[in-house]
């Protein structure tokens, strides 16, 4: 009988802004996918690639993701093993096991075993890195940058980079922005109640 294996890994846990993403991506042993390798390592046009090669040759995949507001409520960790937790429930079918990139062990409701550098040796949590990675990407490019402009986060995906720290100071925190995390709270601290709260952006003055 085939042992179904899913590899699982997240991305956008150190971002400042954004919801967290996972993807749960079971592979064939004849995938045939080359390239795969640690997401990090890519550029934005090799993972644009290889996510839909990914898609199209798993033979299952979801994404799961949590939300500002509950990474805010539940603290990082427990929001990134949330969005895990959905992919794997996203899945067409149930995996038999699960592989996770890192030394933290999420209760995903099917047997879990941690892999440290996982995102770098595993061929299922390499395509799960890249298929997440890909998905994030698009909504902090497309739909979070457009939605609140200003703070590169077409560029920066809600990373900390000198950019966004300079936008986050002159702007204050919009309502994507972590405010458990702290240079977001920092920052929060010289804005209105509401802004600090996350309840509304700073409004813009026009010139």
């Amino acid at each position: 009988m085939t042992v179904l294996v899913a590899g699982i890994d997240e991305v956008g846990r150190g971002c400042l802004a954004g919801p967290v993403y996972a993807a749960a991506v079971i592979l064939p042993s004849d995938h045939g996918i080359a390239g795969l390798r640690d997401s990090k390592q890519l550029s934005a046009a090799q993972r644009e690639r290889l996510a839909p090669l990914i898609r199209v040759r798993a033979r299952g995949w979801a994404i799961g993701t949590a939300s500002v507001e509950e990474i805010d409520r539940l603290n990082i960790l427990r929001a990134t093993f949330l969005a895990m937790r959905r992919a794997v429930e996203g899945l067409p079918f149930a995996p038999d096991q699960c592989l996770v990139d890192g030394n933290q062990k999420p209760e995903l409701g099917v047997e879990v075993r941690t892999v440290v550098g996982g995102d770098s040796t595993v061929d299922c949590i390499m395509a799960a890195a890249i298929v997440a990675k890909v998905a994030r990407d698009v909504e902090m490019a497309q739909g979070l940058d457009l939605a609140h402009p200003g703070y590169g986060f077409a560029r920066n995906k809600g990373y900390g980079t000198p950019e966004h720290l300079a936008a986050l100071a002159a702007l204050g925190p919009s309502a994507v922005h972590r405010r458990s995390f702290a240079p977001v709270a920092q920052c929060a601290l010289q804005w209105p109640d509401e802004v600090r709260r996350g309840d509304c952006d700073v409004p813009t003055v026009s010139a």
